[in-house]
C-alpha cells in the first residue's frame, strides 16, 4: 500500500478541518493539502517522473514540505530528504549519489545547489513556477506501492565519512507509525504537532501518524528551533506534540527558566537521536512535567527500535527508576531486539554486547552499496554498532557506539557512563568523553568539559566527583576545557573532532 493513501482517506472524512499552517495562520484544510499534493504529483508524472524514481526535498521547514513529500509519494517516486542545514556541496554530493534528477527547494537552498554545481533540475517552492502547479488537475488516487518497494531514502549524517542512503520502504514506514501508536504515545484529532526540528529526519517522518488522525501540522514561522516561539506556539494551539533532540529538550529546560514559560500547551514531546543524560531529563520533568517520550531508532531502522514510555521518564517510586531513566526503554512491537557477542551470539542478561535488531521496520539496505549492506545486516539482524545490555524486564541500557568504547589496562569503559557522572555537577554544562592512545595501558580517558556560565573547570573537583562515583580507572586522566563542543546538524556530538583536537594538543 502508498504510504500516500492515509492523506486521502484522512481527507475524505475531515475536508473541511485545518491541516497545515504557518505559524498560527492556516493556509490548507485537508481537502487542499491532499489536492496540492496531488497537483505536485500529476506535475511529477508530466515530467515523466516513473515510479520508483528518487525526487530528493532540499527545503527549509516550511507547509510545502509536506505536500512535496506526498505529491512524491503519490505519484509513486521516492523522496530523497536532505537536512536544510548542510552545506551545498554536501547537499549536491547526496542529489547526484542518489541518482536525482529533480529537486525541490526553498528560497536560499536552490542558490546553494547551484553554487555547488548541482546538475538536477531545481524547482523552488516559492517562486512563480511552483504557484503555477496549482493550475494542474490534481492525481485521483496514489500510484499502486508495494510493501517492500522505496518510499524514502535517507542517507545517514556521516559523521565518519560519507553518509550512506538508508532504504526505506511503504511497509517500513507503516509500521514505524502503527507502532507509534503502541509503544509510544496517542494522537488524536485534535492534536498538533509542531515542526521545530528538522523536517528531513525524526520530527518530519513522524507527519504519518497525524495525517492518519487528522491532527494539525504547525511551522513554525522562525522555520526553526526557537524557544520562545514554542512556547508561544503550544500556548496557542493546545496538545502540542513535538520531536526534539537531546540537546534541544534541555535548551527548552534552559529558556523556560529563564522566561519563567511552564510548558502550558505541550502535551508530548518525543526525544531521540542522541544521548540523553539522566540529569537533564530529570530536571526536564520536574520543570514540564509527565511530557516525555523517549524513542530509540537509526535510520536503518527509523524510529522503530525501542521505547521509554511516558511513565518510566516519570515514575520516581521503582526501586530502579535510576536505571530504567538511563535505558532506552524495551523493544517496540514490530521488532526483536538481542544483545550479541562480536559473532553475533546472544549474551546473557545483564552482559555488554552490541544491540542487535529485526523485524518490519528493518532496512533491506544502504543504496547501491553492497559491502556496506553485507557488513550491516547479518543473518536477517540490523547490527545497530550501538554497544548495551538487557535487564531482566526487558529495557536495553545503552553504553555507547562501539567505535567509542575506550578500552584502557584491558579494562572497557563507556564514555557514557563517566559523562553521566560529570554532568551531575552543576558546573558542568555539557561533556564529552574520548580515548587517547597511551603506550602503557592502550588508551587513556579524556574529558572535554564545557562549564556553566561564570564557573571555571577545576580538576580537583571533577577527580573527587568521579572518584566518589565509579571505578579509578574510569576517571578522566585530563580534562579540556571547550566553550562548544563541536556538533554536525543534528546536534550530535563530533567525536571525530574532539579527537583531533586532542591529536594536535597532544
Amino acid at each position: 500500500m502508498n504510504i500516500a493513501e492515509y492523506l486521502l482517506r484522512t481527507a475524505q472524512t475531515r475536508a473541511e478541518e485545518g491541516a497545515l499552517f504557518k505559524g498560527r495562520q492556516q493556509v490548507a484544510t485537508y481537502a487542499e493539502f491532499a489536492a496540492q499534493a496531488g497537483r505536485v504529483a500529476a506535475w511529477l508524472q508530466a515530467r515523466g517522473v516513473a515510479p520508483g524514481t528518487p525526487v530528493a526535498i532540499f527545503m527549509k521547514n516550511v507547509p510545502e514540505y509536506l505536500v512535496v513529500q506526498y505529491g512524491v509519494w503519490m505519484a509513486g517516486a521516492v523522496a530523497v530528504p536532505i537536512n536544510a542545514k548542510l552545506h551545498g556541496r554536501e547537499a549536491a554530493w547526496i542529489v547526484e549519489n542518489s541518482e536525482a534528477s529533480l529537486v525541490f527547494t526553498s528560497d536560499g537552498l536552490s542558490e546553494a545547489l547551484a553554487e555547488a554545481g548541482c546538475s538536477a533540475e531545481l524547482m523552488n517552492v516559492d517562486e512563480a513556477d511552483f504557484a503555477r502547479i496549482a493550475a494542474l488537475t490534481a492525481l485521483a488516487a496514489p500510484v499502486a506501492r508495494g510493501n517492500d518497494e522505496l518510499a524514502w531514502l535517507f542517507f545517514t549524517s556521516g559523521t565518519t565519512g560519507r553518509p550512506k542512503g538508508v532504504m526505506i520502504s511503504h511497509l517500513m514506514l507503516r509500521t514505524m507509525a502503527l507502532c507509534y501508536f503502541v509503544d509510544a504515545d496517542q494522537v488524536f484529532a485534535q492534536d498538533t504537532t509542531l515542526y521545530a526540528a528538522p523536517a528531513s529526519h525524526g520530527a518530519g517522518i513522524y507527519n504519518i501518524m497525524h495525517v492518519m488522525v487528522g491532527a494539525k501540522h504547525v511551522f513554525p514561522l522562525s522555520g526553526g528551533f526557537d524557544e520562545a516561539e514554542i512556547f508561544e506556539l503550544a500556548k496557542h494551539y493546545k496538545l502540542v506534540h513535538m520531536f526534539a533532540a537531546p540537546t534541544m529538550v534541555k535548551r527548552m529546560t534552559l529558556v523556560a527558566k529563564e522566561l519563567g514559560e511552564t510548558g502550558e500547551g505541550l502535551r508530548s514531546i518525543v526525544y531521540a537521536g542522541g544521548p540523553m543524560y539522566n540529569a537533564d531529563i530529570i530536571e526536564a520533568v520536574e520543570h514540564f512535567g509527565p511530557i516525555f517520550v523517549q524513542i530509540y531508532g537509526q535510520g536503518e531502522c527509523p524510529m522503530g527500535i525501542s521505547a521509554l514510555s511516558r511513565h518510566d521518564v516519570t515514575d520516581r517510586t521503582h526501586p530502579r527508576w535510576r536505571e530504567r531513566l538511563g535505558s532506552v526503554g524495551r523493544a517496540q512491537s514490530a521488532v526483536e531486539v538481542r544483545v550479541g557477542d562480536s559473532e553475533g551470539a546472544p549474551l546473557p542478561v545483564g552482559e555488554v554486547g552490541e544491540i542487535m535488531v529485526r523485524g518490519d521496520t528493518v532496512m533491506p539496505g544502504y543504496w547501491k552499496n553492497p559491502e556496506a549492506t553485507a557488513k550491516t545486516l547479518i543473518n536477517g539482524w540490523l547490527m545497530t554498532g550501538d554497544m548495551g545490555a538487557l535487564d531482566s524486564d526487558g529495557y536495553i541500557t545503552m553504553h555507547d557506539r562501539s567505535k567509542d568504547m575506550i578500552i584502557t589496562g584491558g579494562s572497557n569503559v563507556y564514555p557514557r557512563e563517566v559523562e553521566e557522572v560529570l554532568l551531575e555537577l552543576p558546573e558542568v554544562a555539557e561533556v564529552s568523553v574520548v580515548g587517547r592512545v597511551h603506550p602503557e595501558w592502550g588508551e587513556d580517558v579524556i574529558a572535554f568539559v564545557v562549564m556553566a556560565e561564570n564557573c571555571t573547570l577545576e580538576k580537583a573537583k571533577l577527580d573527587a566527583h568521579c572518584l566518589a562515583n565509579i571505578a579509578r580507572f574510569k576517571r578522566p586522566k585530563e580534562y579540556f576545557a571547550l566553550h562548544d563542543l563541536p556538533k554536525n546538524n543534528y546536534g550530535k556530538v563530533l567525536k571525530t573532532e574532539l579527537r583531533a583536537i586532542l591529536a594536535e594538543r597532544t
